[in-house]
Formats: C-alpha cells, sequence, structure tokens
C-alpha cells in the first residue's frame, strides 16, 4: 500500500533525478555530434570489412520492388515479398553485404542485448537453432546471411551503392531510382528500410581531429591496430593506454575485452548506464526440438505483454528485461488489488527497481569513489537498460580507471589525448562507444531525394509532421513503402516491429498484385485519422521523456514530439487485423490512371 513514507522518497528521488538531468542538459542539444564519414570525421567511415569496389557496370532495367536497407528490415521485407510472389526484387546498401548494423558492428564481445529466440528473426522458418540466450554479433549476422540463402535475395542486390533520387513517374506509374554508381532504373513497388542505427556519431570537440594516435568508432573496430577479432584477442594492446569513450549498451560489451588486454584502459563517462543481471546460457537442444510450430510468436507476445506492463500469466523468457520498471509496475498494481494509483504505483516500482540497480554497483565495485560514480540517477525507461555481468567486476582491476566527467563530457582533445575536469589524459588509442544518430527527421532520415507525384518532395509534404496510415504508406506517394518507427508500435524488441510491418505491407501488396489495376495509396481520410490517432498519443510519452537525463531517447533533453504508437506492439497488431477485418484495404487501393 502506498505510504507518506512512499511519497516523501518519490518526492526526494524526483529531485535528485531533476538535479542530475539539469547537470547534463546542453544548448546544442544533438549539435553537439558530428557523423561517420562527413567533415572532420570524414576518414572514420571506411568499410573495414569489404574491399570498395570502384568500378561495376551500371544497371538499366526495371524490377518489381526495391528495398533501400539490407538489414533485418529489408531482409523480413524481402522474405515476406518473396512468399507473396514478387519476383524481381533489388535490395541496395552502401555496406559490402546484408546485415545492416550486424554488418558493420563486429567489435569483440557483441551479443545481442534481447533474448536471441525472440530477437532473431524468422526462426522457424530459416531452421536455425541459436547456440545461446544472447549470441553474439558474427552469429546473428550469419543468421542474416540465413535468411538471404533461405529466400533468394542476393541475386539483384546492389552493394557500395547509396539511392540518390526516388522520383515517382506519373506516366509509368513506377518509381525511378537513381544510385550514386550511375544507375537509373524503374521499380513498380520501393520500400525504404534504412533502420534506427545507421549514422553514428562523434563527439564534435574542439581539436578532435589534432589528436596524433589513433582513433576509430565501435563500429568500424580496427582489427589491424588492436589485432585479434570479435572473440577477442587484442593482443596489440599490451603496450597502449586505451580511452573508451561512453557508457552505454556497447561499451558494457566492449569494456571487459578491452580491459584483458590494454595497458591501461579510461573509460570516460558522461552518464552512468543502468547495469543488470545477464545471465547467459547455451541452448538446451531438448527444449529447442520440444518447440511448437507458432512458439516464436507467442514467446515475443508474451515477452511484449511483461514488458510493456500490461501483465501475463506465465513469464516465458524470464530475463530481466521482463523485470523492468513498467513489469514491475504491473505486479505491484495487481499486488494491490488495483488499490493504489497506478501512476504512483508505476513510478514507486521503478525507483524500488533502480534503487536495486544502485545496489548491485555499490555490492560489486569496490572502490567507494568509483562506485557511487557508476550510480544511475533516472527513471529505468529513460534511457536503453543495459545488462552486463562483467562490466561492474571490470573497475576492480587496478589497470582500468573510470574518468567520470560529472555529465560534462570531454573538454577538448590534445595531440596526445583528451582533457575531462580540467586534466588532460594522455593516450594512444581513443575508441568511440558513442553510439547512433537516433532522433530524425524521417523525410529526409534516408538521405534520399523522395518526390511523389506532381514532383512534391518528401519533406514538404511532411513539413508540418509525418503524415501516414499505420506508419507504411503515404497519401501522395504510392508504392513506397516505410519500416521502422515512423506512426507505429516501438519495442524493445525490434524485430518484433519490423516482422509486424512487413507481414502488413505484404499483406497490402498480395492485394494489389491479385486486382493488378491499383496502385498501394492511403485515402486522405484513412490517412488523417491516423495521423489524430497517433497525435492524441504523444504528450504523455512527451511529458516522460522531458523528466529524462540527455541521451538519445529524448533527443539530448529535447525530445521531438512523440510519433509512435504507444500502447505497444500487440495492441497495434490488434488494431491492424481489426483494420484488416473490416475492409481496411479498400482505403489503399487506389485504381491506376492509365488501367
Amino acid at each position: 500500500m502506498q505510504t507518506d513514507d512512499h511519497i516523501t522518497a518519490l518526492e526526494a528521488v524526483r529531485a535528485k533525478y531533476r538535479a542530475e538531468r539539469d547537470k547534463r542538459i546542453r544548448p546544442d542539444g544533438n549539435h553537439q555530434y558530428g557523423y561517420i564519414g562527413t567533415g572532420k570525421f570524414e576518414d572514420y567511415g571506411a568499410d573495414p570489412w569489404t574491399p570498395e569496389v570502384e568500378q561495376r557496370a551500371t544497371v538499366h532495367d526495371d524490377v518489381d520492388l526495391t528495398i533501400l536497407g539490407g538489414g533485418f528490415g529489408g531482409l523480413v521485407a524481402g522474405a515476406f515479398a518473396r512468399k507473396t510472389g514478387i519476383d524481381k526484387i533489388r535490395f541496395i546498401d552502401t555496406a559490402g553485404d546484408f546485415g545492416g548494423t550486424w554488418y558493420w558492428n563486429r567489435y569483440p564481445g557483441l551479443a545481442c542485448d534481447v533474448e536471441s529466440y525472440i530477437y532473431l528473426p524468422l526462426l522457424e522458418e530459416v531452421g536455425r537453432m541459436p547456440s545461446r540466450k544472447y549470441v553474439s554479433g558474427e552469429e546473428i549476422r550469419q543468421h542474416a546471411l540465413a535468411i538471404v540463402d533461405h529466400f533468394e535475395l542476393r541475386r539483384d542486390a546492389l552493394f557500395q551503392t547509396k539511392i540518390e533520387t526516388l522520383h515517382w513517374n506519373d506516366d509509368l506509374e513506377r518509381w525511378t531510382v537513381t544510385t550514386s554508381r550511375g544507375d537509373e532504373f524503374n521499380s513498380r513497388y520501393v520500400l525504404v528500410s534504412g533502420g534506427v542505427l545507421q549514422r553514428p556519431k562523434l563527439p564534435n570537440l574542439p581539436g578532435v581531429d589534432d589528436f596524433a594516435g589513433h582513433a576509430f568508432h565501435t563500429s568500424r573496430w580496427d582489427y589491424d591496430y588492436t589485432g585479434g577479432d570479435h572473440t577477442g584477442g587484442l593482443h596489440k594492446l599490451v603496450d597502449k593506454r586505451v580511452a573508451i569513450v561512453g557508457t552505454g549498451a556497447t561499451a558494457l560489451q566492449v569494456v571487459p575485452r578491452l580491459a584483458e588486454y590494454a595497458k591501461e584502459l579510461l573509460v570516460v563517462q558522461r552518464t552512468p548506464s543502468t547495469v543488470d543481471v545477464r545471465a547467459d546460457a547455451e541452448t538446451d537442444p531438448q527444449w529447442w526440438e520440444s518447440l511448437e510450430p507458432g512458439w516464436q510468436n507467442e514467446r515475443r507476445k508474451n515477452f511484449i505483454d511483461i514488458v510493456h506492463g500490461q501483465g501475463a500469466e506465465q513469464n516465458l523468457v524470464g530475463d530481466s528485461w521482463t523485470d523492468i520498471g513498467p513489469a514491475r509496475g504491473m505486479r505491484r498494481l495487481i499486488a494491490s488489488g488495483f488499490t493504489e494509483d497506478p501512476a504512483v504505483s508505476f513510478e514507486m516500482a521503478d525507483y524500488e527497481k533502480m534503487e536495486e540497480l544502485r545496489r548491485r554497483v555499490a555490492d560489486t565495485v569496490e572502490d567507494g569513489d568509483t562506485a557511487s560514480r557508476l550510480q544511475p540517477w533516472y527513471m529505468h525507461m529513460c534511457k536503453r537498460p543495459g545488462f552486463s555481468d562483467l562490466y561492474l567486476d571490470t573497475f576492480n582491476k587496478p589497470h582500468v580507471n573510470l574518468v567520470d566527467t560529472e555529465g560534462q563530457g570531454i573538454e577538448r582533445f590534445t595531440e596526445k589525448g583528451f582533457v575531462a575536469n580540467g586534466v588532460e589524459h594522455e593516450v594512444d588509442l581513443v575508441i568511440f562507444a558513442t553510439g547512433y544518430e537516433v532522433s530524425f527527421d524521417p523525410s529526409t532520415r534516408a538521405g534520399v531525394d523522395i518526390r511523389g507525384r506532381r514532383g512534391v518532395p518528401l519533406p514538404e509534404y511532411w513539413a508540418e509532421g509525418m503524415r501516414t496510415l499505420h506508419g507504411w504508406v503515404t497519401r501522395g506517394y504510392p508504392n513506397l513503402f516505410h519500416m521502422g518507427v515512423l506512426q507505429n508500435a516501438h519495442s524493445v524488441n525490434y524485430t518484433h516491429i519490423l516482422e509486424q510491418q512487413a507481414a502488413h505491407i505484404m499483406t497490402a501488396v498480395y492485394e494489389a498484385e491479385l486486382r493488378g489495376n491499383v496502385l498501394v495509396e492511403p485515402s486522405e481520410e484513412s490517412e488523417n485519422e491516423w495521423v489524430s490517432t497517433i497525435r492524441a498519443q504523444g504528450p504523455a510519452q512527451d511529458q516522460f521523456l522531458a523528466e529524462c537525463t540527455p541521451g538519445y531517447y529524448n533527443s539530448e533533453g529535447k525530445p521531438p514530439r512523440s510519433e509512435t504508437f504507444a500502447a505497444g506492439p500487440n495492441e497495434f497488431d490488434q488494431v491492424l487485423n481489426a483494420w484488416l477485418a473490416t475492409g481496411g484495404l479498400e482505403q489503399v487501393m487506389e485504381p491506376k490512371s492509365h488501367a
């Protein structure tokens, strides 16, 4: 039951959270970062995995479907398209092969932070048993390639290639596609799946290009310099002073591997992560063989119900994700017989969870000052939760030191290293574990000039905010589909929503193929209704994010208007099914002008 002591505790912790938030808010927001491959960070963008092909024959033909992006979004869309009967599917990606973020990221220690049994898409169809509960990044990449082979998606792909323009041709009723390689071809359908982790960011600080040592971003790991591979063995660091900048999910995995070999390791922190139990384990083959058809979808839905605090009789995944703040809040509310104020109940549960995580730091890290600085002070879902059974123990090693910047970050770089808290630290190597741009203008996200009917640029049509039906299709841009976090559900298990979106899109494509004389384009009324639905859900999300410490979840303390379906993937799936059952496809079947 709620008591006066509970309310007093919440008031005190709210004040602490706000103080920690306020000292980290910067007037430049996201402008404090630069991006790989641009400006002073031009040299950081080179592909370390595939030699560049300087010239190839240009392509001038017609295809059924063009997919921008070879990550899991594009792959599941291609798989569903293939099952729909679409033949000529052309993937285009700037990378040297399929895999998306798992192509680029191959740093030591990389692994899935969501259970692999629910993260890896199309597991039942592809038939691959994950080796562990949380498989390595390399195993995830190999699963992506297995999807490619299973659905024969490689034959028309163009890699090391960027789409430059997507222009709708009213006469042909097709999209004309041009690329950085001089290709120009027509496509009946186009699907944009650039992903949310496609623009690695780096701190745009004075002197960063003056540093005379070696530096790279974790998404472009330089094994020529460190030695070893994704499994570790970084033997070339034994005489090196190494700094890793950032303490998010990436650092939680990289830091223990670096500490095994570096002569000295400096971990540079702006804001500490939550570090919960990981409890990885090998897959039990007998359990795997016992699974019945449909198990993955059931397991995914169960996971989301619990994570979103919607309750479930059985916890099938049983990991630390299913013990985050919202999940605890629902359990607390149920235990009270729903007599507590839900808002206070959820906040109290979040506080209790965060206190446990702070105690975990204090119980693990031997140096009291270091432990204090590693304790996180914000609500649990203000940042993506972290999980590790190795990270905190690493700070007990004498050659590993925390450089806590009191929320201010590095001041500047010098020829020999960097300055933080007024102190210069000389290092041989700087590794940027500084993540990705996630808050973005969706109309320009893909870096493509997209023009629909009558040549209207997409940024012009979305000038006052996104306009879609269910996040995947926009009026005035026929047969152009979007995947990702655009006016649809969001999930900590990103591939769940990607499969959901791909299935929905290809249901519409299948209907269009059956009819033969239509384009897939929403009616004005259906688009307006969905935009209104999304807008109505935004204020509660915006209020929560505004109270959070700065990070990519809230666009560095300046959260843009929320554009997601707040209730989550399971309820969104119910919305889509009801829409289909009541003839919703009629809202997106636009007769062709030249039929």
